[in-house]
């Protein structure tokens, strides 16, 4: 047999369409699924941007943007266990890192040891096996989940302990 491009472009879309309509492993049948739904990693869903912030995607793809979506937030106990996911939310990025560790180790964006981070910076601790990501304020502090089990503000980037380092801001 062979095979074209409008062949292989129709058998991949046929693929795709059998693959998203599948049920999870475990699933009874007649069970409500929508393939929409993120149930492994809920971290990846963009369904708790604040709508006073979503229609302002120019201020938010700034260091100034990301940091105010933050100071926004400051005391809210939302993003607790998804400190990746608020720093991307904050940066209106369209780039998904599993965890603050996996972001640190990936190719998006070099990796600094030293020196003050600038403002809008992730800023990266190694503090358990998904690490932890913040917000540089440029002046050697950062915004961050987990503050006090809330989004803060430390002045200092050794509230945490062993800091990685930083890479720059973006809202890839």
């Amino acid at each position: 047999m062979r095979f074209t491009k409008v062949t292989v472009a129709a058998i991949g879309l046929l693929g795709a369409a059998l693959i998203g309509t599948a049920a999870p492993a475990g699933a009874a049948s007649g069970e409500a699924f929508s393939p929409t739904v993120e149930i492994a990693q809920p971290w990846l869903a963009d369904t708790a941007t604040a709508s006073g912030v979503e229609g302002d995607v120019g201020i938010q793809q700034t260091a100034d943007g990301a940091i105010k979506w933050m100071a926004d937030r400051r005391g809210s106990t939302a993003y607790e266990g998804y400190c990746e996911r608020a720093v991307r939310l904050a940066w209106n990025r369209s780039t998904h890192h599993a965890s603050a560790i996996d972001h640190w180790r990936s190719s998006d964006g070099a990796r600094h040891t030293t020196g003050t981070p600038p403002r809008g910076a992730f800023v990266f601790w190694n503090i358990s096996q998904w690490g932890h990501v913040g917000i540089a304020d440029g002046n050697g502090g950062f915004w961050s989940t987990s503050v006090g089990g809330k989004i803060g503000h430390p002045g200092s980037l050794s509230y945490f302990n062993n800091y990685l380092g930083w890479k720059y801001g973006n809202s890839n």
